[in-house]
């Protein structure tokens, strides 16, 4: 009877020790279970946000998704489609906000995405690396593309984003941006008003796709 009642005690040990140990990882996957859609730049695809991607699963992050367009056509168009992708991750995994990452020229999609489209309701996060959201000088060089004319700094799209919030909504807004960029110019034009703005000391405009530091405090920021 006595070794009856220890091996009770022990089995009630056990269970309360399970409880403790599987807490943290409820959190932990309730933390990354947000999908995350990255939007690429200016002559990007895919394949841009591979480092991106091993990052994010490596943090625990399964609901990965890439928003690829057409980056020589109009940025409205192209925010028109992230509308739609938005909208068949939310209703293919249920959720009912996503998290976007954004690169260089896909600051603009997605903020006329959030701004312009009503966006901002199905968005939790919003992290943006070296975005054009100001615009950019360096456009000058491509304005053979509508793309690059909506994106030179001045042009009535540029315009039409100053008239409103930009940072919409209740999501997080954050940006990462260097001096040392060389493609977004000024540099200054990633930073958004209202978002935690990232000053990174050294970083060039391609080299932010496989800057693993970076991309973990994105990983980071998402999970918060």
């Amino acid at each position: 009877m006595r070794l009856r009642h220890r091996l009770a005690a022990l089995a009630v040990a056990l269970v309360a020790t399970s409880a403790v140990v599987l807490a943290p990882a409820t959190t932990a996957n309730a933390a990354t279970n947000t999908p995350v859609i990255f939007v690429h730049g200016y002559t990007g695809n895919a394949s841009n946000w591979t480092t991106a991607l091993s990052v994010f699963r490596a943090g625990g992050f399964t609901k990965v998704y890439t928003y690829d367009y057409n980056w020589a056509g109009s940025n409205e168009i192209s925010a028109a489609g992230l509308r739609t992708f938005v909208n068949q991750v939310r209703s293919q995994t249920g959720a009912a906000k996503v998290a976007i990452v954004n690169h260089s020229m896909g600051g603009l999609v997605t903020r006329w995405y959030l701004e312009e489209l009503g966006g901002s309701q199905y968005v939790s996060h919003v992290a943006s690396i070296a975005g054009a959201n100001h615009g950019t000088t360096f456009a000058g060089a491509c304005l053979i593309n509508i793309s690059c004319i909506e994106m030179y700094p001045g042009s009535l799209f540029i315009l039409d984003l100053s008239d409103g919030d930009e940072t919409p909504g209740s999501a997080k807004y954050a940006s990462w941006y260097s001096a040392c960029d060389g493609i977004i110019l000024p540099y200054t034009s990633t930073r958004l008003t209202g978002a935690t703005n990232n000053n990174v000391a050294c970083e060039t405009h391609i080299g932010f796709l496989t800057n693993t530091s970076v991309l973990t405090q994105i990983r980071s920021f998402i999970a918060a």
